[in-house]
């Protein structure tokens, strides 16, 4: 049995639900060779009496720009895709945390690099998770790795094959003892780590750098710069510079599966007094109340599954 199988049942796969172990592709999917995907994460959360999918909407908007952006059609709209993942929820019964995945990928088409006219296939698969990264804070290194620039691909989108940028970087830190990885863009300011965005904290002003640094524009991210303006605190986007992160006095991750994570240190050198920070912890506080449905304010990015 599959790894896989053994946490999750059903997976829906091109418009129907289908067990686990049949859901299967062939060694020649042009999507294994070339990186010929794009893919969301989303989180979906268990609050003792409903699972509450976070902005599922918004992720499957995502899903389907980014497609067209790498030139191909999922062959769904968002509202099919937002009912197959409560679909697939359901026929799995899950009741506590899950991570949820859907795929759009090139499949059996040849080995041309031209995918006009190839078969393009969805998967929807959720499954129980937990946290991503060490949820007390982490430690980051700038890593030699730059982030893709967009003329070179486009980084908009959430495709499977830019994210061999951050598994060289990732790789790269973790070696030398590190949690997480920066990367810089090609002109030398920040763009984002190996999964998440960056922010950081100067002065009681909350900057993160602009979608021309190269960056995913997250979800998340986009949910924090919300939920900080709401707080009233000042949000900018900007370009940061790589000193900034050194002297800053706080930083935190965002993502759907890094949630909102504290920078503890950068480079061995520690960030603010090493620990926490106040701003990112009410931020914290204050997502995870909303992504539980205890704060009510933001009740319209939640999606009850039962």
């Amino acid at each position: 049995m599959s790894v896989w199988c053994r946490r999750l049942r059903y997976v829906w796969l091109n418009g129907r639900i289908v067990e686990c172990e049949n859901a299967k592709v062939h060694v020649l999917t042009h999507a294994l060779h070339y990186g010929s995907a794009v893919f969301e994460g989303i989180r979906g959360y268990w609050n003792g009496s409903n699972l509450n999918i976070f902005r599922l909407r918004d992720h499957m908007v995502r899903l389907v720009n980014s497609a067209k952006l790498v030139g191909f059609n999922l062959g769904y709209t968002v509202e099919q895709l937002v009912d197959a993942t409560i679909e697939v929820i359901k026929a799995n019964n899950f009741k506590e945390d899950v991570y949820i995945r859907p795929i759009a990928f090139i499949g059996e088409g040849g080995i041309s690099l031209d995918i006009t006219g190839m078969p393009v296939e969805v998967s929807i698969a959720a499954f129980p998770f937990g946290k991503y990264l060490k949820a007390e804070g982490v430690k980051v290194k700038i890593t030699s790795w730059r982030r893709i620039p967009s003329f070179s691909v486009p980084v908009m989108a959430k495709a499977s094959g830019i994210y061999l940028n951050s598994i060289v970087a990732l790789r790269e830190a973790r070696r030398e003892g590190y949690d997480e990885a920066i990367l810089l863009d090609w002109r030398g300011y920040v763009a984002e780590g190996s999964g998440e965005n960056v922010f950081i904290v100067r002065g009681g002003v909350i900057a993160t750098p602009p979608i021309t640094a190269s960056i995913l524009e997250g979800v998340t991210r986009d949910s924090v710069m919300r939920i900080a303006r709401d707080e009233g605190y000042t949000v900018e986007e900007r370009d940061i510079t790589r000193e900034e992160l050194l002297v800053a006095d706080e930083i935190f991750l965002t993502g759907t599966a890094a949630e909102i994570t504290p920078v503890l240190e950068v480079d061995g050198k520690p960030v603010g007094d090493g620990k926490p920070g106040p701003i990112t912890m009410r931020l914290k506080e204050i997502y995870q109340n909303i992504v539980t449905g205890v704060d009510v304010r933001y009740k319209n990015w939640l999606t009850p599954v039962y």
